[in-house]
């Protein structure tokens, strides 16, 4: 683990103030998470420019059947419902992030079990303003290495078009060298992203592409140490997870944390579990077990539940690099017939209380509930 300078600055307490379905509201509740997210990170880098950077990370974005079928018309596809609500604050991260849980695999489209999305979707993510899009999950070789290749092949497009970068897949040795460690600097603060998954459904049936596997300890090791040699200010790992539609992380997550902090991460944000897990403090590194579902067609008990996390990284004029208290966000995934006749991705505390919004009342209630429910269990 490399040196560098670690102070705490303070405990994370996260203020919700819950509305009752007829728009009053209760007592705010103080939820600690386990004390967790506390700790800030200060490093001296050459430059001494007083900046902010701003990090928005989101869960898993999906396409699933019932997606694919809504959102086709006349041959063309629209995903703009989906963010709407929240585009601004994607828009407005110099850097924001998410899980691609899908391959652009080409026609015929499908959902679930093996995900093949339309092209326009990852181009309509590209707009919102997504800037890395992570592959590193179970879904990759979905359609196959062919269909791996071609989700590269398009994220390099739209990397050339309109600026995105991908990490957890790469189509040649000398790609995956580039962007496992993906580093990017933002501001004069660099950020090293480390994207890995627990396995994939179907095994690549060619050398390449190739994704990155938690069991690849030596790999991701050294990939860490790259991170490091190339001057990281920060280091975030990315790991595809953990068992679905569980609110409390396994051992095996927490074995997994404990070793990645021992290689260097500063900061966890995992994927794959479908629903938002707990969070925790793993030696001084703040660890968010499941951040859930961005967008899917789910709705199974939690499963359109959400968390975002925005962290800022604040550079003083000493030098000295700050990463403040991240905070988070709840979401919601309403899905058509819900809030409307789309998917809509909708920010809970700042439409609690507005149900007569809603086009289906029993949205709006599921929604309440599966809140409260949730934010009770995981703080148990």
């Amino acid at each position: 683990m490399r040196k560098k300078h670690i102070h705490i600055i303070s405990a994370i307490s996260i203020v919700i103030c819950i509305s009752t379905h007829g728009g009053s509201f209760i007592n705010a509740q103080e939820i600690m998470m386990k004390n967790a997210w506390k700790n800030a990170i200060t490093r001296s880098p050459d430059l001494y420019r007083a900046d902010t950077l701003s990090l928005c990370f989101l869960g898993d974005v999906m396409m699933h059947a019932q997606q694919i079928t809504v959102a086709e018309n006349n041959g063309s596809y629209d995903f703009s419902s989906y963010f709407e609500l929240i585009k601004d604050r994607i828009s407005e991260a110099d850097l924001a992030i998410a899980n691609m849980e899908f391959t652009l695999g080409g026609k015929p489209y499908t959902g679930y079990p093996c995900f093949s999305a339309p092209d326009s979707f990852a181009d309509y993510l590209a707009d919102v303003g997504f800037d890395i899009f992570l592959a590193a999950n179970n879904h990759i070789f979905d359609k196959g290495s062919k269909g791996a290749a071609r989700t590269a092949e398009i994220y390099r497009r739209l990397g050339e078009e309109k600026g995105v970068l991908f990490t957890g897949v790469a189509g040649s040795e000398e790609e995956r060298k580039a962007n496992t460690p993906l580093m990017v600097l933002r501001k004069g603060i660099r950020i090293g992203f480390i994207n890995m998954t627990y396995g994939t459904n179907l095994g690549r049936d060619e050398i390449w592409p190739k994704t990155n596997y938690i069991g690849e300890r030596t790999f991701l090791e050294d990939a860490f140490r790259q991170a490091q040699k190339k001057g990281a200010d920060l280091i975030v790992a990315l790991p595809h997870w953990g068992p679905e539609y569980v609110l409390k992380h396994s051992c095996t997550q927490e074995e997994t944390a404990t070793w990645l902090v021992d290689c260097g991460a500063d900061l966890i944000l995992g994927a794959h579990p479908h629903v938002v897990q707990d969070t925790s403090v793993v030696k001084g590194v703040p660890v968010a077990y499941s951040l859930g579902n961005a967008v899917s067609n789910m709705s199974a008990p939690n499963t359109q539940l959400e968390l975002m996390v925005t962290l800022k990284i604040a550079r003083h004029r000493n030098g000295d690099i700050e990463a403040l208290p991240p905070e988070l966000t709840w979401l919601w995934c309403s899905r058509p017939g819900g809030f409307g006749r789309n998917y809509t991705v909708i920010p809970i505390e700042e439409y609690t209380g507005r149900q007569d919004e809603w086009t289906g009342a029993w949205d709006y209630d599921k929604m309440m509930t599966t809140y409260d429910r949730v934010k009770t269990t995981i703080n148990e």
